[in-house]
Formats: structure tokens, C-alpha cells, sequence
């Protein structure tokens, strides 16, 4: 083998790890975050648990990145221990797809129709197919399903690169003399365990060891201890996961090491102990990349149907390693916010539905602590003025730390759809937080009020119900085009906007009147004013969520010409729907 052939070979091994890491990243883009929902919320029962762990990773082709989501959902709550057990154990039987498609490679037939189904043969037509709908169409799911096509021809072609490198190796008997020391249980096993934790995937591992074998030159008895020990170096991904985690995150973890690493051992002593007594006839013979295949099969689905019975011994064993101590207890905000779990960031389509339901939450809060404030108005309680406070604070962590976390997503590769999704959601947090802030403005106007034993006039209070009536109902519209996105709720958010407005000035011109007449006083006014300035401002806020979903969908971008527009409609819908509406909101 020279020089030459080992550029081959690492160009080849590049080229498949790529193809490997594009089309994982094209069938996550495609599945738009729906895999890992269905993960999230269908583990009633363990064995669920492993088949839904099981299609995930055979769709994402990684295990390891199917863990870590799993490490991920346990650490924030969403997830319990002892639902994570099966689908680590599915993961692992998933993995094993990835070998059987590679194991195509090592196909030789005269027949046209059997030659097709080698990875040479249809890898180029999928090669450019995937190029035309990269390059031609203008839909992103298309894009996607080209980059997945694409991907598995980049692999397919660095493992058919890798296959032709090591041919040479066969010849060498240097090559040969060291593959049959991994016939040694413990040097395949650590052999194995340490190139898999190196490039952090079992499936390209294992299909280094199917490019090996084509060379002819590789004892099953060397590779199936290096196939053990694969399966306990794809732990390390893990485990590295569970760094900085919370104490079930790293039990988590912990459980994917402990059922391969005793299900590694228990197979192998059982494995050695029968051929001991039978010598079996296989283990002399050329490994081909369909054996590994089987062989990283059995393995697999042998432990799981061995464990499964069993995983709340794994669940102890990995609570006696981490144990439980007075600092673990997490408070029930922390565990809210835990929904935005960094992990969750190396799958972008989730991580956006993990945003958007951490910004329901934050619009829940808001819309709460503003009833509560409107609600004093009317009889005041120290008690939940308290609430006011404390919920609003809550709001204000909402909006940094959901802020941080989808400026890092923001960074990611989105499709079109959660791209819109995220800078909808950027956007809008920042009224969601203000409405907030005006939320307590309004309570220490009532504070003030309840203080100075103050109290509008019943014709003063009657009008005020009016504008408050009007402003909830512009901030129901507006969360609800937040939340549903629809596009015909936005026009009635800024003819409500309108009268608003409307209302707040003959409210401040009616107070004027009172004044002079002696009904009223200057510090009421004060009081109102703030009041009214407070309403207004939360319509405001309203009108920007509303003109901000509508921008985005659209592909707007100048808000002052999108608001013209809307109100020089040449149907005068906007006119229309703003006459209906004055008629259900007027001053007695």
C-alpha cells in the first residue's frame, strides 16, 4: 500500500463521515422536528419505548445522536428515567440499518438486476437526482430530500473508496499478522471501543470494518470482538452529553454504558465458553461486510430482549452510581425552563418547537399578569399584587433566556419554515415581555389608588371597563394570530388598535370636562392618565406581534407601507371591519 493509497483511503473515509453527517442532517430537516415529538410523547409502555427508539435512529442513522436526545429530554423533565431505557435500547438495534445498507457493497453477481442493487451502480443515479432537486427546484423539502440522496451517494462512494484503498492491505502480510492479534478478545474489544469513540459514531466505525473486509484478509474471529467493542465506544458520545447535565441526565447515560458494556461482556463470556465446547467452524473464516451486519444485529437485539424484562436493574444500578443529594432538588421554575435544553440545539426542527413552546408560555404568563393587574383595578388585594410582581419577573427570564437560546438556533441550518418560525418568535417576545411591564404599571396604579383611598366615579369606572374590554380583546386576537399564525385574524388587530386610541381620547377629554365641573380631581387625572397610557401601549404592542407574523409569512418588510396598505385597501374591508367593531365597543 503507498503513499498514494492512503490518501485514498483517508479522502474515502472523509467522504463517507460527510455523507454520513449531510443525509443524518437532511432526514432530520425532512422529519421537521416530528421524530423527536413522537419520542417526547409516546413511551407508555418499554416496548414502544425500543421500537420508537429503534425507527428514530434507523431515520437519523445515528444512535448516538438519538442518545443524546434521550440525555437531553431526561434533563430538562420532559422525559422520565425509566421511559429513556427503551429507547437507548432501540437506539442500539437502529444502528445496526446502517450496516445492513453497507453490506451491499460486498454484492458480486453477473446478473444486471442483482449488480444494480450494489451501492456503485445506483449511487450515481441517486447522486443526480439529488443534484437536480438541489440545484432546479425552489421547495425546501425538496432541497432536503436532495441533500438526503446526495449524502447516502457521498457515503456510499467514500465507503467504495475506503473498499478500494485497503484491497492492497490483503497482500501484506504485516496487515494480516496484526488483524489476527485482535483475535484476542481484549485487544478487539478496546481496538474497537477506541475508533468508535474517536469519530463518535458506531455506524461509520462499523462501516470501517466492512471496508476492511473487503479486502478478504479479516477473521471473523478478530472482527467480531472489534464489533463488541464498538458498541461500547459509541457510549462516549453520551456521556460527553451528560457534562454539566442534571443527576437522571447522566443516569441516562449511564444506562446506555451499563447495557452494552454487561450485555458486551455477558455475550462474549457466553459466546467463547460454547465455542470452546463446539469450536465453531465460522471463526477461521473471512469476515464479509453481511456478517458484521448479522453480527452487529444479533448482538444488538439479543441484549435488549435479554435486558428489557430487567431495565429497572439498569435504572438502579445507574441511581447507586450518581447518587441523589439536598442540592439536586430543582425548583418547578427551573424545570420550565429546562424545555430549553442545549442539546436539543444539534436538532434544529425540534429545537424550534421546544422555542415555540417555551414562547407560549411566556405569552400565557404575560396575558395572566395583565388580568390579574386589570382585576385590581377594580378590588385591590396586596396578595396578588405580590403575583403581579413575581410573574412579571418570570416573564423578563422568559425573554432572556428563550432570547439566548434562539439566537444560538437562529445560527443553525433551518429549513424556510422554522427560519420564519424563529424570527417570528424573536421578535414578538420583546412585546410579550413589555405588555408585561405595563401589566405592573397598571398594578401600581391601582396600589396608588387602594394608598391614598382613592376611587374613580361610577361613570368614570363605566368607561374605563369599556377601553379594558377593548384591550382584551386585541390581545386575545393577537396572541391567537401568534399562536395559529392565521392570517385572517390579523384584521381585526388594527382596527381594534384604532379604537383604542380612539377611546383613550374622549376618556382623557370626558375626564377634562369632570375636572372643570368640580367631579373630579387633578390627582384622579394623574392616576387615569397613567392608565390610559398603559392600555395604550399594550394595544401598541399588540399591533407590532400582528404586523411582525404578517411581515414574516409575507416577506414584508417595511411596517409603515404594510400598515398604508392595509388601511388603503381598494375593497375598504379595513374601514368596514373597523365600523363593525366601534359599534361593540362604545362609551355609554
Amino acid at each position: 500500500m503507498d503513499f498514494f493509497s492512503i490518501l485514498t483511503l483517508l479522502g474515502g473515509l472523509a467522504l463517507f463521515l460527510y455523507g454520513m453527517q449531510v443525509m443524518g442532517d437532511g432526514l432530520a430537516k425532512v422529519s421537521g422536528g416530528k421524530l423527536e415529538q413522537i419520542l417526547e410523547n409516546l413511551t407508555s409502555s418499554k416496548w414502544k419505548a425500543v421500537l420508537l427508539g429503534l425507527c428514530v435512529t434507523a431515520v437519523i442513522q445515528s444512535s448516538s445522536a438519538t442518545t443524546v436526545m434521550v440525555v437531553g429530554f431526561v434533563n430538562s423533565g420532559i422525559m422520565k428515567l425509566t421511559q429513556a431505557v427503551g429507547i437507548i435500547m432501540g437506539a442500539n438495534i437502529g444502528t445496526t440499518v446502517t450496516s445492513w445498507l453497507l453490506s451491499l457493497t460486498g454484492i458480486e453477481s453477473s446478473n444486471f438486476f442483482i449488480s444494480l442493487l450494489k451501492p456503485s451502480s445506483f449511487s450515481p443515479v441517486l447522486a443526480m437526482v439529488g443534484i437536480i432537486l438541489l440545484t432546479f427546484t425552489k421547495s425546501s423539502r425538496k432541497k432536503d430530500i436532495g441533500t438526503i440522496l446526495l449524502g447516502f451517494a457521498v457515503l456510499m462512494f467514500g465507503m467504495e473508496s475506503m473498499s478500494g484503498a485497503v484491497k492492497p492491505l490483503a497482500d501484506v502480510p504485516e496487515f494480516t499478522g496484526l488483524l489476527l492479534k485482535f483475535s484476542n478478545p481484549v485487544a478487539g474489544i478496546l481496538a474497537g471501543a477506541i475508533l468508535t469513540a474517536i469519530i463518535q459514531s458506531s455506524s461509520a466505525s462499523v462501516g470501517i470494518l466492512q471496508a476492511l473486509c473487503m479486502t478478504g484478509a479479516v477473521p471473523f474471529s478478530a472482527a467480531f470482538p472489534i464489533i463488541m467493542g464498538q458498541n461500547i465506544g459509541t457510549c462516549v458520545t453520551a456521556l460527553l452529553s451528560a457534562i454539566g447535565a442534571n443527576k437522571n441526565a447522566k443516569r441516562a447515560a449511564m444506562i446506555h454504558l451499563y447495557f452494552n458494556l454487561i450485555g458486551t461482556v455477558i455475550f462474549m463470556a457466553l459466546f467463547y465458553l460454547i465455542n470452546t465446547a463446539v469450536h465453531f467452524s465460522f471463526m477461521t473464516q473471512m469476515a464479509t461486510p453481511a456478517t458484521i451486519a448479522i453480527t452487529h444485529s444479533i448482538f444488538n437485539i439479543t441484549a435488549t430482549v435479554v435486558w428489557l424484562p430487567f431495565s429497572g436493574l439498569l435504572v438502579k444500578l445507574a441511581c447507586l452510581t450518581i447518587r441523589d443529594d439536598e442540592h439536586d432538588v430543582v425548583s418547578r421554575e427551573d424545570q420550565e425552563f429546562m424545555i430549553l435544553e442545549s442539546r436539543f440545539l444539534e436538532k434544529p426542527a425540534f429545537a424550534v418547537e421546544q422555542g415555540r413552546n417555551a414562547a407560549r408560555h411566556m405569552e400565557s404568563e404575560s396575558r395572566k399578569v395583565l388580568d390579574i393587574a386589570l382585576g385590581l383595578i377594580q378590588k385591590y388585594d396586596e396578595e396578588q399584587a405580590g403575583r403581579v410582581e413575581n410573574i412579571e419577573a418570570k416573564v423578563d427570564r422568559y425573554e432572556d433566556e428563550l432570547g439566548t437560546y434562539l439566537v444560538k438556533l437562529n445560527n443553525k441550518d433551518l429549513s424556510e419554515k422554522d427560519s420564519h418560525s424563529v424570527s417570528i418568535m424573536l421578535h414578538c417576545i420583546g412585546d410579550f415581555e413589555r405588555i408585561s411591564d405595563h401589566a405592573v404599571n397598571i398594578m401600581e396604579s391601582a396600589r396608588e389608588l387602594y394608598e391614598k383611598n382613592l376611587s374613580f366615579s361610577v361613570q368614570a369606572k363605566t368607561e374605563l371597563q369599556v377601553l379594558i374590554a377593548t384591550v382584551g380583546r386585541i390581545v386575545d386576537t393577537a396572541y391567537e394570530v401568534f399562536d395559529k399564525q392565521d392570517m385572517n385574524l390579523t384584521r381585526d388587530v388594527e382596527p381594534l388598535e384604532e379604537i383604542v386610541d380612539e377611546l383613550s381620547k374622549e376618556l382623557k377629554r370626558r375626564h377634562v370636562n369632570r375636572l372643570r365641573s368640580g367631579e373630579c380631581t387633578i390627582e384622579m387625572g394623574f392616576i387615569l392618565t397613567d392608565l390610559l397610557t398603559s392600555l395604550e401601549r399594550i394595544a401598541d404592542h399588540c399591533s407590532n406581534i400582528s404586523v411582525c407574523v404578517t411581515q414574516v409569512r409575507e416577506n414584508l418588510y417595511d411596517t409603515h407601507s404594510h400598515l398604508e396598505s392595509l388601511k388603503n385597501e381598494p375593497d375598504d374591508s379595513y374601514f368596514n371591519r373597523l365600523e363593525e367593531l366601534q359599534k361593540e365597543y362604545v362609551l355609554p
